[in-house]
């Protein structure tokens, strides 16, 4: 099951940050993914800087518009409402339905070739198609 959270502004990178952490700490999100304009390479812009998520380091490569998240069940929606309504005072809406893609798709096979088969299983539906191999999506794995 999928979720989206659509915050009703921009978020900031502190916001995201702590936005990130704290939706990690939720025992039922499997995957999550950050949909937003993406931030110019290089640019002074403050909101393009390294954040730290559950102790790893990301770079931050779009100013995050939304939120969308492979959840266990819909208890999990109660968890992740708890934490938006806390960080995000100025509102937000959440949608349940199918936003991360997962299987691998004809649009995979051409623009991977050969190569699909060393795509970890983690990044099918996580990656902007149109992004360098340098700018792919991170992979971060849970502490036990």
């Amino acid at each position: 099951m999928d979720i989206e959270i659509f915050p009703h502004r921009l978020l900031s990178a502190d916001t995201t940050e702590r936005l990130l952490n704290d939706l990690e700490e939720i025992e039922g999100v499997k995957r999550m993914v950050l949909h937003g304009q993406r931030l110019p390479q290089g640019s002074d812009n403050p909101d393009r800087r390294t954040i730290k998520i559950n102790g790893e380091e990301v770079e931050l490569q779009v100013k995050t518009g939304r939120v969308l998240m492979e959840i266990d069940s819909e208890e999990t929606i109660d968890e992740v409402k708890e934490i938006c309504e806390e960080l995000l005072p100025f509102g937000y809406n959440i949608h349940m339905g199918l936003f991360i893609r997962k299987q691998r798709t004809v649009t995979d096979h051409i623009k991977y070739g050969e190569k699909l088969d060393e795509v970890p299983k983690d990044m099918i539906g996580l990656t902007d198609q149109n992004a360098k191999l340098s700018e792919r999506a991170k992979v971060l794995k849970r502490k036990e």
